[in-house]
């Protein structure tokens, strides 16, 4: 199935959750958030199938000053 994530185009096997879409993808599962279709996905539901067409943007938070 197709996804995109931060904008990119990824072919991924199914059946696919949240969480197994960031591993896939070697993004990581903590200091991260994501959204699919704009909306935020808390982590309790990173276990949530993954469906052909949506669209992800994962953030990750950085340090600064």
């Amino acid at each position: 199935m197709q996804v995109k994530v931060n904008g990119d185009a990824h072919e991924v096997a199914r059946p696919c959750t949240v969480a197994q879409l960031l591993d896939r993808l070697g993004l990581p599962d903590s200091g991260v958030a994501v959204a699919r279709d704009g909306i935020v996905v808390p982590k309790s539901g990173w276990d949530a199938p993954v469906g052909d067409g949506d669209g992800f943007e994962v953030l990750t938070a950085v340090q600064g000053g």
